[in-house]
């Protein structure tokens, strides 16, 4: 699978090494891909991984991964919004300080088309690049369209190595949200490590 992953930091980085790993053909999106800051995300030369425009990575992926700041990610859904629509979009972003976190709202409008999803939100990038805590498989939360797609982002998920549990449609957004809101207060307020997670343990029916 194509993949496209839109900004090359911690949380883009450490997915798109990810998913590469796992035989995905993953460009980044980068305002300058000749970066010596990028030359880290192809570490092995089994690895299908370059840098690209932003554009240009759009164009060739069939799913995209928001991962810029949030700062950033409006102006990046304004000005490609028409080229990712109707494809799979993930969104990482977190506009923090803002009344809502998350930018589902906002490709809603300019992706009407796309399957979008809320996903690699709400832990720190440690927790991806390893998944294990404690012993036990971390869990990630998401939500978004639901249908054939969902089984893409499931893969996808599990391909870093967490465990997929998904919350339903894009109206769960700022459910997620909440637990990006208590995993800041956990580890900026309350002094745990960032290798802090959620584990959801229940009994009887579900997935």
């Amino acid at each position: 699978m194509q993949i496209a992953v839109i900004g090359a930091g911690h949380i883009g980085g450490t997915i798109g090494q990810k998913w590469a790993a796992a035989g995905h053909e993953v460009v980044y999106g980068v305002r300058d891909p000749k970066s010596p800051k990028l030359e880290s995300l192809a570490i092995s030369p089994s690895y299908t991984v370059r840098a690209a425009s932003p554009a240009e990575a759009i164009s060739e992926g069939e799913v995209i991964l928001l991962a810029v700041p949030g700062s950033a990610v409006s102006q990046v859904i304004s000005d490609y919004g028409k080229a990712i629509d109707g494809k799979i979009i993930i969104d990482a972003t977190n506009r923090v300080g803002q009344p809502v976190m998350n930018a589902m709202g906002l490709l809603a409008e300019h992706t009407p088309s796309a399957a979008v999803y809320r996903a690699f939100s709400h832990l720190g990038w440690e927790n991806f690049q390893n998944p294990l805590l404690a012993g036990s498989q971390i869990d990630l939360f998401y939500c978004g369209t639901p249908g054939a797609s969902q089984a893409v982002v499931d893969g996808l998920i599990a391909e870093v190595g967490l465990r997929p549990v998904y919350c339903g449609g894009p109206e769960l957004a700022e459910s997620i949200d909440h637990l990006t809101r208590l995993w800041f207060a956990l580890v900026r307020d309350q002094g745990y490590s960032r290798r802090t997670a959620f584990k959801l343990i229940h009994e009887g029916a579900g997935t």
